[in-house]
């Protein structure tokens, strides 16, 4: 990688990176991942962005449980993480990702956010 290195951790690995935000976002988490994978980083996203269609399952009588499964491999994925990155167009924080991001922080991981980069990125670019 010419000049260019990828972001490190202490022990000289690529940094990973776990991505915590709504659903609804899927097509954002696909650009978020694709970036931090260009970046060099080891990205860690979600594992589904809907319920897959699976006949004669019935989702409804499953799905308290499955959100508390799903929520715990999440929770694992940013023990796992050196970094937290929260996908969160316009800075949309939903009860589960703010979760998310408390248990980030009790852990000592940094977090940062999409919205604030690409706030950062506009103050950056001159003005029109």
């Amino acid at each position: 990688m010419d000049d260019q290195q990828a972001p490190r951790t202490a022990v000289g690995e690529a940094k990973v990176i776990t991505l915590c935000g709504s659903t609804r976002f899927e097509a954002e988490f696909a650009q978020v991942n694709q970036r931090l994978t260009m970046e060099g980083c080891v990205v860690i996203s979600l594992g589904m962005f809907s319920l897959p269609d699976l006949p004669g399952y019935d989702w409804t009588a499953d799905r308290r449980d499955l959100k508390g499964r799903l929520g715990g491999v999440h929770f694992q994925k940013i023990r796992m993480a050196d970094e937290v990155y929260i996908v969160d167009p316009g800075g949309y924080l939903g009860e589960s990702t703010r979760r998310e991001i408390a248990y980030a922080e009790s852990l000592g991981k940094p977090v940062r956010y999409l919205s604030r980069d690409r706030l950062a990125e506009a103050g950056d670019r001159p003005q029109a």
